[in-house]
C-alpha cells in the first residue's frame, strides 16, 4: 500500500512555497519523493533547505500572481525541471476590514490572486497535462471559509467559496481526461495569513475553544493531505474538499 503514496519520479509545482501552508505542502511532497518547483514572491532559501534535506530535486520560480503575466513563464520554468505532475494551488493573501467598509482595491487584489490565478495556471497546466494523455493531480488549497461565512475578509471568503466551487467543476471537466482536482481546506494554521487573529487574545481564545483537537494547527499538519490527493491513492478521488481542521467542522 505504501507504494501507492509514493511520488518518486515526479514533479510537483507548488504556488506560494516559500513560508508556511505552502513551504509545509512543499516539503511533504518532497519527503513522499516527488521533485519540487516552488513558486513565490520572495526569496525560497529556506523552503531550498527543506527540500534539499530530502534529496530531491529543488527548482524556485520567482512570480506574483497577482496578475496572468507570469502564468506561461512558471509553466515552462517548471517543465524544465521535468513532465509537471501535480500542482498544488496554495498562493493567497487575505485582507481584513468590515463589510460595509471594504474597498473595491482590496476585493479585486484578493479575488485575482485567490481565484483568478488559480484558475488560469491551472488551465495551462492542464492542457499540459492533456497533451500526452498521462494526467495528472491538481490540489486546490481552499479554506474553512469555502463553506463558512467568517467575519471581516469578505473577499476572501468569497474567492474560496468561489475556489470549492471551481474544484468540482474543474472534477467534472477533466476527471474522464485523468486529472484529478480536489481541494484541501486547512483550519486554523499558526501562518502569516492568521497572524492578526493569532495576537488578538479574545478571538485567539474563541477560535481555540471550538478545536477539538485543542490547539492552531502547525504546518507540517497539512503534508499529509496533501500527499494523498497528489498520490495514486486518491485516484478515484475526484473534486472534494478536505478540510483539516482539528475537527472544527465537527464541532
Amino acid at each position: 500500500m505504501t507504494a501507492r503514496f509514493d511520488l518518486t519520479g515526479k514533479t510537483a509545482v507548488v504556488t506560494g512555497a516559500n513560508t508556511g501552508l505552502g513551504q509545509a505542502i512543499a516539503v511533504a511532497l518532497a519527503e513522499a519523493g516527488a521533485g519540487i518547483v516552488a513558486v513565490g514572491r520572495s526569496a525560497m532559501d529556506g523552503t531550498e533547505a527543506l527540500v534539499g534535506a530530502t534529496g530531491r530535486p529543488f527548482r524556485a520560480v520567482t512570480a506574483d500572481l497577482a496578475t496572468l503575466e507570469p502564468i506561461d513563464r512558471v509553466v515552462a520554468e517548471a517543465a524544465g525541471l521535468g513532465r509537471i505532475d501535480i500542482l498544488v494551488n496554495n498562493a493567497g493573501i487575505i485582507r481584513r476590514a468590515d463589510a460595509i467598509d471594504f474597498t473595491e482595491q482590496d476585493w479585486d487584489a484578493v479575488l485575482d490572486v485567490n481565484l483568478k490565478s488559480v484558475f488560469f495556471l491551472s488551465q495551462a497546466v492542464a492542457r499540459r497535462m492533456l497533451a500526452d494523455g498521462r494526467g495528472g493531480k491538481i490540489v486546490n488549497v481552499a479554506s474553512l471559509l469555502s463553506v463558512q461565512g467568517g467575519l471581516r475578509v469578505a473577499s476572501y471568503t468569497a474567492a474560496k467559496s468561489g475556489l470549492a466551487g471551481l474544484t468540482r467543476l474543474l472534477a467534472c471537466e477533466w476527471a474522464s481526461k485523468g486529472i484529478n482536482v480536489n481541494a484541501i481546506a486547512p483550519g486554523y494554521f499558526r501562518t502569516n495569513n492568521t497572524q492578526a487573529l493569532q495576537d488578538d487574545p479574545e478571538r485567539s481564545a474563541a477560535i481555540l475553544a471550538r478545536i477539538p483537537a485543542g490547539h492552531w494547527g502547525r504546518p507540517e499538519e497539512l503534508g499529509g493531505a496533501a500527499v494523498f490527493l497528489a498520490s495514486a491513492a486518491a485516484d478515484y478521488v475526484h473534486g472534494i474538499v478536505l478540510p483539516v481542521d482539528g475537527g472544527w467542522l465537527a464541532r
